[in-house]
């Protein structure tokens, strides 16, 4: 093993723990709670008996799930361990391929670590107003599609197009929206330039400049053949589905605020001001990747316009056209990053100090406020002391899986449960969530009326799920079947409640 090799490797192995250690680790909260129950729903079939299709419909377009449940039996190791560890390589498989894109872009390496590193720093850096991370704090398909779509541009920069298609291929399979912005922006990256075509004129020359855009726009028609698990894009809207597409604002444009389309619009200008510092010194690989950056955020934003704004095209909303800001955002990242390196930190260690503690801290800061309830870094084996997620360990260890819960439409934002998703941790059916099944909605339209009705139930005479009576909970047992309930104290039902700590009780509806 070459020394730079193991000098990279070990590099990347650390700035990957320094990022979880920035960022966090919460295994089944916010996106994760829909996730990791899918993944426990394939190991153990037996869960989620009366509401598995607000777990699994959602899944049907990725093999993620699959997947991760076949490496939990091939490995026989815990769940938490397998999950933990896949977020980790996926992290450093980001880290890896930003390094080989700055690499060819840079030749100082200075300039190629800054990059690497402002990237793992901002790993919960808001994406404008797609309500992104760069990196979530668990485990994401989206992830690991980003970490097969950077490698994708690394190899399309190499002029390596099957390599670029293969790996957009792949990462079809886990994420095909993140995939699709992938494919895009290599098809850019491959694209000749006006330019050079002026200067070779004969047809010779111009079939040279065209071959990658053909060898691409040829490979794009197996690609589109994996979108097909998708169709259930185009089922018909229902009033359920309008009102979950709704409640969420990043599928929304005209509820966008104007600093997010800042955020959006901003980083197209930050893009050609590097182009021209590239032009001046003659750094021709870092101006191509900039100048192709930039176009394919003009093109993606165009048609995110045309697929957003028209009512009549509302169906093609979950296609989520603004989150192509994703990779934008982890290319300016790095490239950023890389000109901070480049040329004004160089080998000074102060100021990378000086640089890289205060982001670090802020960031962490930030994360801390997100979950003040629950420790920063939910490991396996760590004991808890969120009583919420105490609580949901409690159930998953002594209520029979056919046990059905109620916890509240809006459980996920009670003070101190930190959006952590009850089926994913409790491993036991609940009604109808306003948070996240809602999301699951906005890609499912038939599940639309039942959430519709789960939730309102769950309201009937009442905003506040502390308000809640017996005879309110004796009614979503006749219409529902629902026979568990989790309730905030005091509540005083006259309930048998097995379990209690210092802010929930585990009761049973007779």
């Amino acid at each position: 093993m070459k020394p730079s090799f193991l000098r990279t490797f070990l590099l990347l192995a650390v700035l990957t723990v320094l990022g979880v250690l920035v960022a966090g680790y919460h295994p089944g909260a916010e996106d994760d709670g829909i996730y990791l129950a899918a993944i426990q729903h394939n190991l153990h079939p037996g869960l989620f008996h009366a509401d598995a299709d607000f777990v699994m419909l959602q899944m049907r377009a990725t093999i993620f799930d699959t997947l991760m449940a076949w490496a939990v039996q091939i490995t026989n190791l815990p769940i938490a361990v397998v999950v933990l560890a896949c977020h980790l390589l996926t992290i450093f498989g980001i880290l890896a391929a930003c390094y080989r894109i700055a690499s060819r872009c840079f030749e100082n390496e200075c300039a190629r670590w800054c990059g690497v590193a402002l990237v793992t720093v901002f790993f919960t850096l808001p994406v404008a107003g797609t309500a992104l991370y760069i990196v979530d704090q668990n485990l994401h398909p989206r992830a690991i599609a980003t970490a097969l779509a950077l490698f994708a541009l690394d190899y399309a920069l190499a002029e390596r197009y099957v390599g670029a298609f293969v790996l957009a291929a792949v990462a079809f399979l886990f994420h095909p929206i993140m995939a699709a912005f992938g494919a895009s922006l290599c098809f850019f990256l491959a694209m000749p330039g006006l330019p050079s075509l002026l200067r070779r004129p004969t047809t010779e020359g111009v079939e040279r400049e065209l071959e990658p855009v053909a060898v691409l726009a040829a490979l794009m028609v197996p690609i589109a053949a994996l979108t097909i698990p998708m169709r259930w894009i185009f089922e018909p809207g229902t009033p359920g589905w309008r009102a979950a597409t709704n409640m969420r604002d990043f599928l929304v444009l005209s509820k966008w605020a104007w600093y997010e389309w800042l955020g959006a619009i901003g980083p197209v200008f930050i893009l050609l001001w590097v182009a021209s510092i590239a032009r001046r010194r003659a750094q021709p690989m870092l101006g191509r990747v900039v100048t192709r950056l930039a176009a394919y955020g003009v093109f993606q934003l165009v048609v995110a316009l045309m697929i957003a704004l028209p009512p009549v095209l509302e169906r093609l909303r979950p296609l989520q056209p603004m989150r192509y800001l994703h990779l934008l955002y982890v290319l300016l990242l790095l490239l950023g990053g890389c000109f901070v390196g480049e040329n004004f930190l160089r080998h000074h260690r102060w100021r990378w100090v000086a640089l890289f503690v205060p982001v670090a801290l802020g960031m962490f800061l930030a994360q801390r406020a997100l979950y003040p309830a629950s420790p920063h870094l939910e490991l396996p084996g760590i004991h808890s002391s969120n009583p919420w997620l105490t609580a949901f360990e409690w159930i998953r260890k002594n209520t029979p899986e056919d046990a059905y819960f109620a916890l509240g439409p809006d459980y996920m934002h009670r003070p101190g449960e930190d959006n952590h998703g009850f089926r994913s941790l409790a491993l036991r059916s609940a009604l109808a969530d306003n948070v996240k099944d809602s999301a699951v909605v906005t890609l499912v339209p038939g599940l639309g009326e039942r959430w519709q009705r789960e939730v309102a139930a769950q309201r009937a005479n009442h905003e506040d799920w502390r308000q809640i009576s017996t005879a309110d909970l004796r009614t979503l047992k006749a219409q529902f079947g629902v026979n568990w309930v989790i309730l905030e104290e005091p509540a005083e039902l006259g309930l048998e409640c097995p379990y209690r700590n210092t802010k929930l009780e585990v009761c049973r509806i007779d």
